[in-house]
């Protein structure tokens, strides 16, 4: 029988062997009932927290170790007691444990640097763990530094691990943290200090909850079946949602699975990495309004390099211009002031939408076009010219014929070669969704459903 305690390896690359038995080649290694500090400067946490568990439900046989194992990640120089209690909990769960040590302290007196650099180091051990397949699942404790450094460290593996922070910072806007990855963030309710009558039932959450996720999860998750259909991206808004229920009936229809991205930010920018993870045939690109937040300053952009993955690798894509004609802000008194003079509609009490201007619109047309311009595969821009959204129409309080034809005419001088297809329809009319959807399927190569 082998019985192996975790290692410890922190940051700064030092590697710290908990007490060991086992036995190699018929030889009995040194056994030590506590920790083994493999290397120096084992002062700034006490080792004596990472023992063997005592509790009587703890499985030993750990035979299937190399197939589950959680990553834990703490700051032990101020999360040792938490980081010693969460590990000993999945110790007496059943699955194995590596400690990695993301204690960062200050480098030349800089704080912030410290944390980016232990960030950076941890992404780099979890990548290489993952691919060797030594790591199954993980999981961080910690405050804002904790957090920062675990949650890049998720951030890097791919959809499906399992990955959860224990956070002081759960319970804010976590969208930093969590990006367009897979992340469960729990909020700690207490801080992590001490393990306490709160504390304890968190982390014994968290815990049990990782547990499950890789013992019992993995039971339930299916294997790719050979029927598995085609993955189409498509992107839509509550303004442009008539056009994509109606594009994604007639592409299921012909053969294909869609996923369809609310254009939020955190939306658009989950499906530029489902991209760029090669999951995606082809894109129904046809609300881009994440552009205009980015360009204008609002609160729902998708990055710089929005519109961009399905071009880099090749993928046919169909784009449309949808919900162009809006900026999002949240509550009306949020909106900055130098906007006071713009049009605005409240969409509710949450959401104040801001309508871009012909200058605002002559650009977002010229990075649009420009973007598609670049694609190394086939692309096609669908151009709805009775509307970009339900509030952008005749009658409805954004229609602006002059900032839709600045939208078009930048898109028109930038788009080099790449088709433009426009018709008198606005966005949301059946004709125009049933077009942007059989241009997809054309560039797909693929043939329209009877």
């Amino acid at each position: 029988m082998v019985w192996r305690l975790p290692r410890i390896t922190d940051t700064r690359g030092r590697t710290f062997f908990h007490g060991r038995r086992e036995k190699r080649a018929g030889r009995e290694n040194r056994a030590r009932a506590g920790l083994t500090v493999a290397i120096r400067e084992s002062s700034e946490y006490d080792t004596r927290l990472f023992t063997e568990p005592r509790s009587p439900a703890l499985v030993r046989d750990k035979s299937a170790a190399a197939d589950m194992t959680i990553y834990l990640l703490a700051t032990l120089d101020t999360k040792g007691p938490e980081a010693a209690f969460v590990r000993e909990r999945l110790l007496v769960l059943g699955v194995p444990v590596e400690v990695l040590n993301t204690s960062c302290g200050q480098r030349g007196g800089d704080r912030g640097q410290a944390v980016s650099a232990a960030a950076a180091e941890a992404v780099r051990v979890v990548i290489e763990a993952h691919a060797a397949g030594r790591l199954t699942g993980i999981l961080g404790i910690g405050g804002s530094a904790g957090t920062t450094i675990g949650t890049a460290a998720m951030r890097a593996l791919p959809l499906g691990v399992p990955k959860l922070m224990v956070s002081t910072l759960a319970s804010g806007q976590v969208r930093p943290y969590v990006g367009d990855k897979d992340i469960l963030m729990l909020n700690s309710v207490v801080d992590l200090a001490g393990i306490n009558r709160i504390s304890r039932l968190v982390l014994g959450q968290a815990a049990a909850a990782m547990a499950g996720m890789v013992s019992v999860g993995s039971k339930f998750s299916l294997p790719a079946a050979e029927t598995d259909k085609p993955l189409i991206a498509a992107t839509m808004f509550g303004v442009t949602t008539p056009c994509v229920q109606q594009a994604r009936q007639i592409l299921e229809a012909a053969g294909y699975e869609v996923l369809v991205f609310h254009a939020t930010g955190s939306g658009g920018q989950a499906m530029e990495s489902l991209i760029h993870d090669r999951m995606i045939a082809g894109v129904l690109d046809i609300t881009t309004t994440e552009l205009a937040d980015e360009l204008v300053g609002g609160v729902l952009s998708a990055g710089p390099t929005r519109l961009t993955a399905a071009g880099e690798l090749g993928i046919p894509q169909v784009v449309s211009v949808g919900a162009l004609d809006m900026v999002n802000f949240g509550p009306r008194e949020t909106v900055p002031a130098k906007f006071a003079d713009r049009k605005f509609h409240i969409h509710n009490a949450s959401i104040t939408l801001m309508r871009t201007t012909p200058e605002e619109n002559t650009r977002l047309g010229e990075e649009l076009g420009s973007k598609v311009a670049a694609a190394h595969g086939p692309a096609s821009i669908m151009l709805p010219l009775q509307g970009v959204s339900a509030i952008d129409r005749t009658g409805q309080p954004f229609d602006d014929p002059a900032a839709r034809d600045a939208l078009f005419e930048g898109i028109r001088r930038t788009r080099g070669s790449v088709e433009i297809v426009e018709l008198d329809r606005h966005i949301n009319d059946a004709e125009f969704a049933a077009a942007a959807a059989t241009k997809l399927l054309e560039l797909l190569g693929s043939r329209q459903p009877d």
